[in-house]
């Protein structure tokens, strides 16, 4: 059996990294050990007189202001941070995670047990203290309208619900002395990992005036401006207008701004002011600006903690399981497993670790088809490279390549053992030899990188599938022996997969022919979900055809032939070497056949006896993408010409080289079964839940950062960094790793060093990182109002406008709760509920489970009532059709039913959803508004353009009834689009098309200004992920456009502060406005017949 490694096991379409037994990384200099006298790597610092307070290894800690020994102030599991000190200096408020949510926390600032006061099962961040020091302001999602914008609220340090301020939206912000007006962003991106950012969502510095229910905007950078904080008659904040972050200072009284601090490396981080003084981040010390003399002095702080989360440990890695093969007499599977690489046995006998090597990371592995070695790829040089271990786990690993020049991806052996296959990111295909390393060019991809491909039985060819220029895929042939590449399909169809038989008659493969068109409901436009088949095409003219006519006839037995054709086959089998494939290369591609199977997604190709094996995956509405839960393993017999199902809920596989027996992965794990049909998961699945690899936090970081720093380099779309010395960056950032005491500041330290790129879609994902145990709070999607004279809570507004949506339960909404806006809530399970008691308490662990509420239209409980309702876990969908329904309710009442109105919340599923629910039922209307403020992007828009582009050809007329027209979704008005600073990626593509096609005018702001793209991940050693992008868009005149600038409006129109507070919407109202006069000046014209058609000859 000859197998094609292209479906070997894989959680996504990432590669993770490994190790080897006996093999040490380099020492890096740059990795020099922390100096516990001088730590680094303090975050979140605030500073109140003498003292300071800051987060280090996700816990609280104090210190002299003068610097000196730091003492622990909180201990916990969770990461604790954004620490503010109290008007007075006695209390430090923070936020904390200890319940798995990050909520508002309160403790005495000598120490001691920390107060909760905040309950919501979102994201609860500390900004400051209110002047009068009773209450704290934080930063909330509660009450978002799109999930992505935010607002601020004050929680009293003696509990209660907090109380939202009033603006619409707002972030880091400081009160003027007199508590009169706020100085605030109203753009949160401060933590964003993109520096010298100059898009849509740039952050400037406003004003609002509580008296006079005014905004001004104070700074108009085109860059950052934020951390305002308000001394006297001067705002202090700051900005990257010399290129790194430094603290500026605005003077009120002449209006002049200038630079106070001149940093040369690192970036100013998390300003925070004090009487008198304002102390910040940078390169990982704290510094503190004196504001009288504005001079600066770093403080040196020595920090002493057992740093638990530094310990290396054993650990259980089975869920970590990136990819595996199974050894080929089927007695042990080998994987990958947060670097190292095991082998599990089938049954009896002892997991091995092949590699054990903490701070080296192996992935990829390989077992030989002779059984003897292991290959895997290993980054213990430096880079990753091709290393041999032997099987059994004996020996030194020997490294086989050397001089990496791209990143390595796909493995795959021949079945003599004497080469490998790999491919890489750089798109080639290469063969290398197992004994030298000495490492051939095949071929390389105009487009895409090449990951299917497949030895024949001979080790004499490899088959692969490569793509072409037009974007689709062929199979191509390479003689090992001359060299030479053959093609075997054309570029006019969609091949992959390739796998060649075991007797040397057929090369099989997927191709994507079947045009079989499902028709959309709405608009009739083809959906071609499963277009694969299954093909083969014979390597010989003198192959007969597989399935030939069929037709029962007697059978006439001749002795003699018998014996030939028994001594023939007995020659085979005593035969050492296989015979020589043949293959006619000549009209290959015409010699096709395809196998009786039903059109569908399928993958994974591998033969044996007879059989071809393959995945076949059901095809998912929502984006298109395969299912792997519902995919099944399935084979077609080539005798019995039938597909038959191997096994269900399977979505990877490997056969071993005689074809015997079947290794798969399924949502139970891993399994070693009969390659043969109508199977049941093994009775004892592989012990991938015994993996267990000794860890090594710090050596992990210093690998990972390395990881990182080398995938960037490897993968960024453009070869020169965007003009960064990217050698330097590793050494700037790199010394912080040894500081490193938690996972979330090593995903802190790699977002400085991608965010150095300056690119957009450059994020960090955390990976093994402490995660307390979540403890949701249940919500009644509603606003809960406060009746102070009656110490009582009420239902301000209950949300009601997607009761129809059975995913999305309105609590309050159901039939026969009858609860109606302005009752009061007196008690939640029997508890009476007073102001001074955050409702929110009584609902933890409420999710999903039966609650008991007392409602009545008195305070004092008259004519009161109880209802049992059952809380959900968040209100975000709620809140946001509730936007959407006031928005459309607004455009309706002020158009007088003329412009329709829909949302693209973004450009996935989401917003194809919006999409078609506004766009079809407005098709008869003379204009139409698409708002995309908020859009979160998703895919390439090119589809909605597509639409809206239509223009009408002809109307029909019935006899009775309207007319009909065609396109039938063609819409005849008038459009305009609304876009803000929160619209980016496909949110930037948008109206970038939109007005690119001249469909009409974009009222609003500035969009965000992301439009270089990811489409994947590698994954880091522990689980976490960075992003690298990899494409980037250019106009029709060869410019870079877009990206970190964004899509500039026809009609430049913000949303100010003090209009929306008054209930207003300015662009929406423009959007109608703009409308109505194009409406009037160019009105919508449809054709109308006047008679029938006569026969005048008659």
């Amino acid at each position: 059996m000859i197998q094609s490694h292209s479906f070997r096991f894989s959680l996504s379409a990432a590669l993770l990294l490994v190790f080897l037994a006996g093999v040490a990384p380099a020492a890096d200099p740059v990795f020099e050990k922390p100096d516990a006298q001088d730590m680094r790597l303090l975050r979140y610092p605030d500073i109140h007189g003498d003292k300071v307070v800051f987060t280090y290894a996700g816990d609280l800690w104090t210190v002299s202001s003068q610097g000196g020994q730091a003492t622990r102030l909180t201990a916990s599991t969770g990461y604790q941070s954004e620490a503010k000190f109290s008007p007075d200096g006695k209390w430090i408020a923070f936020g904390g995670n200890y319940d798995g949510n990050d909520d508002v926390y309160v403790v005495d600032a000598r120490g001691g047990e920390p107060t909760r006061l905040t309950w919501h099962p979102g994201r609860d961040r500390v900004i400051d203290w209110q002047p009068d020091g009773k209450s704290i302001r934080f930063q909330s999602r509660r009450q978002s309208r799109t999930g992505r914008d935010m607002q601020l609220y004050t929680v009293g340090v003696d509990g209660g619900l907090p109380e939202r301020i009033i603006l619409p939206t707002a972030g880091l912000s400081s009160y003027s002395p007199d508590g009169r007006q706020l100085a605030f962003n109203r753009i949160t991106r401060e933590s964003r990992t993109w520096k010298r950012y100059k898009g849509g969502m740039a952050q400037d510095i406003w004003i609002y005036d509580f008296d006079r229910n005014d905004t001004r905007q104070l700074t108009d950078w085109i860059g950052s401006d934020n951390f305002p904080m308000w001394q006297g008659d001067k705002i202090y904040f700051n900005s990257d207008r010399s290129g790194n972050l430094q603290i500026w200072v605005h003077d009120l009284q002449t209006g002049r701004q200038r630079q106070i601090t001149h940093h040369k490396e690192y970036d100013v981080k998390y300003p925070s002011m004090g009487p008198g003084a304002i102390v910040y981040e940078n390169g990982g010390w704290l510094w503190v600006l004196d504001l009288a003399t504005e001079k600066t002095r770093r403080l040196r702080i020595s920090l002493y903690s057992d740093k638990p989360l530094t310990r290396p440990t054993l650990k259980k890695v089975g869920h970590m399981v990136r990819s595996g093969d199974i050894a080929p007499d089927a007695q042990r599977a080998v994987f990958d497993a947060r670097g190292d690489i095991f082998t599990v046995p089938a049954e009896k006998g002892d997991i091995r670790n092949l590699t054990a090597t903490p701070g080296v990371r192996e992935r990829r592995p390989v077992w030989s088809p002779d059984g003897r070695w292991v290959a895997y790829l290993s980054d213990a040089s430096g880079e990753y490279e091709i290393w041999l271990q032997q099987a059994d786990g004996q020996g030194e690993a020997k490294q086989l390549t050397k001089g990496a020049d791209a990143y390595k991806t796909n493995l795959g052996w021949s079945p003599d053992s004497k080469h490998l296959l790999l491919s890489d990111a750089a798109l080639n295909l290469c063969i290398v030899d197992a004994e030298s390393g000495k490492t051939k060019k095949i071929d390389q991809s105009p487009s895409g990188e090449i990951r299917d491909f497949c030895w024949s039985h001979d080790s004499a060819w490899v088959a692969y599938a490569r793509g072409e220029e037009n974007g689709l895929s062929s199979i191509f042939l390479y003689d090992v022996r001359d060299g030479r590449i053959h093609r075997v399909t054309t570029d006019f169809t969609n091949e992959s997969d390739p796998c060649f038989d075991d007797k040397g008659d057929y090369l099989f493969f997927t191709s994507s022919r079947h045009f079989d068109p499902t028709l959309g409901g709405v608009d009739l436009k083809p959906i071609w979900a499963n277009m694969d088949g299954l093909y083969l095409v014979t390597l010989r003219e003198d192959v007969e055809h597989p399935f030939p006519p069929q037709s029962d006839e007697v059978e006439v037995r001749d002795d003699a032939e018998d014996e030939d054709k028994d001594k023939e086959e007995k020659e085979d089998e005593d035969a050492d070497e296989p015979e020589a494939l043949v293959i006619d290369l000549d009209g290959i591609g015409t010699r096709m056949v395809e196998l009786d199977v039903p059109s569908g997604q399928y993958g994974n190709l591998c033969f044996a006896d007879g059989k071809l094996f393959y995945i076949s995956s059901p095809f998912r509405a929502g984006g298109g993408q395969q299912d792997g839960s519902r995919s099944s393993i399935q084979l077609f017999d080539m005798a019995e010409r039938e597909q038959k199902k191997v096994l269900d809920s399977a979505w990877g596989f490997e056969l071993t080289p005689d074809g015997t027996k079947l290794f798969y992965r399924s949502r139970d794990g891993f399994g070693i079964i009969d390659a043969k049909a109508d199977q049941k998961p093994a009775e004892k699945p592989l012990r991938t839940a015994e993996l267990e690899a000794r860890v090594d936090p710090r050596a992990e970081w210093r690998q990972m950062f390395r990881d990182a720093w080398r995938q960037e380099r490897d993968f960024f779309y453009d070869p020169g960094m965007h003009g960064v010395d990217w050698d330097k960056m590793y050494n700037r950032y790199g010394q912080l790793v040894p500081y490193v005491a938690h996972g979330s500041d090593f995903s802190y330290i790699l977002g400085e060093l991608i965010g150095e790129l300056n690119c957009s879609h450059s994020y960090v994902s955390p990976g093994d990182i402490p995660r307390p145990k979540r403890v949701d709070t249940g919500l009644l999607g509603c606003d809960l109002g406060r009746d102070v004279k009656n110490d009582r809570y009420t239902f301000a507004r209950i949300l009601r406008d997607r009761n129809w949506d059975g995913h999305t339960p309105t609590p309050l909404n159901e039939p026969g709760t009858k609860v109606r806006d302005g009752e009061y809530l007196l008690a939640i399970n029997g508890v009476d509920l007073r102001l001074d008691t955050n409702p929110y308490s009584l609902l933890e662990n409420k999710v999903g489970k039966q609650v008991v509420l007392k409602v009545g239209p008195d305070a004092d409980g008259a004519d009161s009532r109880e209802i049992t309702v059952v809380p959900i876990d968040s209100e975000a969908e709620l809140r946001y059709e509730t936007w959407v329904q006031d928005n459309r309710r607004k455009v309706d009442e002020l158009s007088g039913g003329r412009i329709g109105y829909l949302h693209m919340p973004n450009t996935a599923v989401g917003g194809q959803e919006g999409f078609a629910k506004g766009y079809y039922p407005n098709l008869r209307k003379e204009g139409l508004i698409i708002d995309e403020r908020f859009n979160g992007g998703g895919f390439i828009p090119d589809f909605y353009m597509n639409i809206l582009r239509q223009k009408l050809a002809n109307l029909w007329k019935p006899r009775y009834g309207q007319d009909w027209r065609t396109p039938g979704t063609a819409f005849m008005g008038h459009m305009a689009m609304i876009s803000n600073g929160y619209a980016g990626s496909g949110g930037d593509a948008l109206p970038y098309y939109f007005k690119h096609y001249e469909l009409g005018p974009v009222i609003g702001t500035r969009t965000w200004g992301g439009l270089v793209g990811i489409r994947r991940g590698v994954g880091l050693m522990d689980g976490g992920n960075v992003t690298f992008p990899e494409f980037g868009l250019f106009d029709m005149n060869g410019r870079w456009d877009v990206e970190n600038y964004g899509v500039d409006p026809t009609i430049p129109l913000d949303n100010l502060p003090h209009e929306e507070i008054a209930g207003r919407d300015p662009q929406l109202e423009k959007a109608v406005e703009v409308l109505l006069k194009k409406i009037e000046e160019e009105p919508v014209e449809v054709p109308t017949i006047k008679r029938f058609p006569r026969d005048k000859t008659r």
